[in-house]
């Protein structure tokens, strides 16, 4: 028979003892100092990404008023759309490298973390590593998906132009 809510026993909260730092405080401050190094980059590296994705959509929005400016032949266009391509792959690997530099900055990050108290382990614990890998990587795969879908517009655009 099943119990009532009343008569199932409630579960005692987890008892947590915090384990403090075993580091020395010159360790310690140091050990903050390049944590607060790593967060600081990995803003910096997603700043860049996303100023990176926006110039380049406008730097493709440009070739196209150029192209259209200048009233370009045929071998102009030809010579546009290649710059065109040649920008969308240097871009997708400028953006691939600020990942891999967050990943470094994030693996940092883990390492130094285990060095603190038990508390501080147990709150970054709270967002799963890899709930953090697969957003991260959606994300670099929608920049990378609005480089080429910026890239192809860019040279039909410019195919369209330069007769």
């Amino acid at each position: 028979m099943a119990k009532t809510p009343d008569e199932v026993p409630a579960q005692e909260p987890e008892k947590f003892e915090n384990k403090p730092s075993t580091l020395d405080s010159l360790t310690h401050r140091e050990l903050e100092t390049l944590y607060k190094e790593s967060t600081e980059t990995i803003r910096f590296a997603k700043k860049l990404q996303w100023w990176t994705l926006g110039s380049t959509l406008l730097t493709f929005g440009g070739m196209i008023g150029i192209t259209r400016f200048v009233n370009a032949d045929q071998s102009f266009g030809q010579m546009m759309s290649l710059l065109n391509i040649l920008l969308a792959v240097a871009v997708i690997f400028a953006l691939v490298t600020y990942q891999m530099w967050q990943h470094t900055e994030s693996r940092k990050i883990e390492v130094i973390s285990r060095n603190y108290s038990s508390l501080f382990t147990r709150i970054r614990r709270f967002k799963s590593k890899r709930e953090a890998n697969i957003q991260r990587y959606i994300m670099l795969l929608f920049l990378i998906l609005a480089v080429i879908m910026g890239a192809i517009v860019t040279h039909m655009g410019i195919s369209l132009i330069a007769k």
